[in-house]
């Protein structure tokens, strides 16, 4: 499988590996997580091939969210174009926070790369937008300065949805549609002005003080001091998830329903 990647805001190429939707913690790539990894690509590459659509919002599922009743960790805009050679390959744009620090950057990637990043589970999601919504995306997924607009370095994983201090890699997907949407959207209040006209709901996560003191203590890309103190005392955290971002595609009519992709494998023997 052919991919590619480039970087679209300026990383050293020595800055730490870059994650979003899952744990930062070390594992060693296996030959294993390898095959699986493409694998997936692979098939989601020939589903997405069969929506005839030319830009999906894709989610994967990076870490173990079921405490939250969540399914996807991470969503990227994955759009339609042809390699070197001519053949039609996807890309994905996303965003990124590079581990251990309160950093982030906007990169461009293959299918293999996105789903090369050690998943909690090895399935895919994806809508299918509008034809209006793909209309106004692909010209800016295609345009790096367009597609880094609206992003914001400095990076909490649980961001205020409504907030401007940090911005966490499924605010800027959806703040990005809100800048291909709308021609007034020049800045990130705007856009979430937008959303908020359209309907979009985040989710309200319950997490209590004392998780969110060691959430806050043991990793430089949590933080909770952009929420409003009346919420964060009441344990209601709203952020941006991929499943209310699906959820609400569907009810404003601005995508499809979610479709998703398991990759079946053989069992190990006994």
């Amino acid at each position: 499988m052919r991919t590619a990647a480039v970087v679209l805001v300026l990383v050293a190429l020595t800055s730490p590996i870059a994650h979003a939707g899952r744990s930062c913690e070390a594992r060693p790539v296996t030959t294993q997580s390898l095959e699986r990894g493409l694998s997936l690509a692979q098939q989601t590459a020939m589903a997405l091939n069969a929506t005839d659509a030319d830009v999906v919002l894709l989610a994967r599922a990076g870490q173990d969210l079921t405490q939250y009743r969540l399914k996807w960790s991470h969503l990227g805009w994955a759009y339609r174009t042809q390699d070197a050679d001519g053949h039609s390959v996807w890309r994905v744009v996303h965003k990124l926070n590079t581990c251990g620090t309160r950093e982030a950057a906007v990169y461009r990637q293959g299918l293999g790369e996105f789903f090369l990043d050690d998943p909690w589970r090895y399935e895919a999601a994806w809508v299918v937008p509008s034809q209006a919504v793909q209309d106004q995306m692909l010209p800016l997924l295609q345009n790096d300065a367009r597609a880094t607009r609206l992003h914001q370095a400095p990076y909490s994983i649980v961001s205020y949805a409504w907030g401007q201090k940090y911005q966490q890699s499924n605010q800027w997907a959806i703040e990005s549609l809100a800048l291909a949407m709308d021609a007034g959207v020049t800045q990130r209040p705007r856009a979430q002005a937008w959303l908020q006209l359209q309907g979009y709901e985040p989710t309200a996560l319950n997490i209590g003080p004392f998780t969110r003191l060691g959430g806050r203590i043991g990793a430089a890309n949590v933080a909770f001091d952009d929420h409003p103190n009346e919420k964060r005392y009441a344990d209601r955290i709203e952020t941006v998830t991929a499943d209310s971002v699906f959820a609400w595609m569907k009810r404003s009519g601005l995508g499809g329903t979610p479709q998703r992709l398991q990759l079946r494998f053989p069992l190990p023997p006994d």
